[in-house]
């Protein structure tokens, strides 16, 4: 049975690979020959970015809308809530891009995204104000090779590079009938990159984080400068299981994170992520 591949954008950049809001094309994706609008919400147990959490957990829901064009131009929204807070909303995200096939294996994005906080947001990525990502992707049969670059500007400035080794499978066989089946796409991430953005969020928060042993009094001093060298962040296994219909796909995502050279007192440690997502593609 002929399985159709969904042309969505859900890669949660707060619990994600660079990991998390709407982004740009999945992995397991490939073009549908045709403009197609996805919708999609997503729970998290706790914001991820970069390799990197805030002092305390913040598990959020966020809502996602992405339209895809045949040209392989796209444009998407999001919005997050951390939950427990009286917030409305504390994140919106905006943004567009332009997907690439170069070959049947080379596939690639590049995208821009702006992110809009609430100004109590205590997310760690509320540091941060600008993304620019640029994304290759090579299938080698056996496993998929991704390496996405990402730089970040605006409160504060980062260079990131993540590689991640990921392999897909789908089942052959189907659930509830022959237009539904499983799939599971495990991966092997690692993550390079400066960090000032830990810098940064340390001294917006300095009336909460002096209680919490981040705040670092003096923004040009160690901290500060060991936070602006390229190392080692971050490294992770993630395993999503996806139920996949022909317009939607709940998926249940696992994803262990180990952080490295952590900076600025944060206290990140080993962690484990959850993360549960339901979208749908209109045609």
């Amino acid at each position: 049975m002929a399985k159709p591949l969904l042309f969505t954008a859900l890669q949660p950049r707060l619990a994600a690979d660079t990991d998390t809001v709407l982004k740009a094309p999945a992995d397991t994706t490939k073009p549908v020959k045709k403009n197609s609008l996805s919708a999609g919400i997503n729970y998290g147990s706790d914001a991820l970015f970069f390799g990197r959490t805030g002092p305390t957990k913040y598990p959020f829901m966020a809502a996602d809308v992405v339209i895809n064009y045949q040209s392989g131009f796209f444009v998407y929204g999001s919005a997050l809530k951390v939950l427990g807070y009286n917030h409305a909303v504390d994140e919106i995200d905006v943004g567009g891009g332009y997907y690439y096939r170069l070959s049947k294996k080379f596939t690639g994005t590049i995208s821009y995204t702006r992110f809009i906080f609430n100004k109590e947001s205590e997310i760690i990525k509320s540091a941060s104000s600008n993304d620019i990502n640029f994304k290759n992707s090579y299938d080698w049969g056996p496993f998929k090779t991704s390496i996405i670059g990402d730089y970040l500007f605006g409160k504060s400035y980062d260079i990131f590079a993540t590689v991640s080794n990921s392999k897909y499978w789908e089942s052959s066989w189907s659930i509830f009938d022959d237009q539904d089946y499983l799939s599971i796409n495990p991966s092997i991430n690692f993550i390079v990159g400066t960090q000032n953005f830990v810098q940064r969020y340390s001294i917006d928060h300095k009336y909460r984080l002096e209680a919490n042993n981040i705040y670092i009094r003096n923004e040009n001093g160690l901290g500060a400068r060991a936070n602006a060298k390229f190392n080692m962040l971050n490294y992770s296994f993630k395993m999503p299981i996806s139920y996949n219909r022909p317009h939607y796909t709940l998926e249940f995502s696992y994803r262990y994170s180990i952080p490295v050279n952590v900076e600025g007192a944060l206290l990140n440690r080993r962690e484990s992520f959850y993360n549960l997502t339901f979208y749908y593609v209109f045609y």
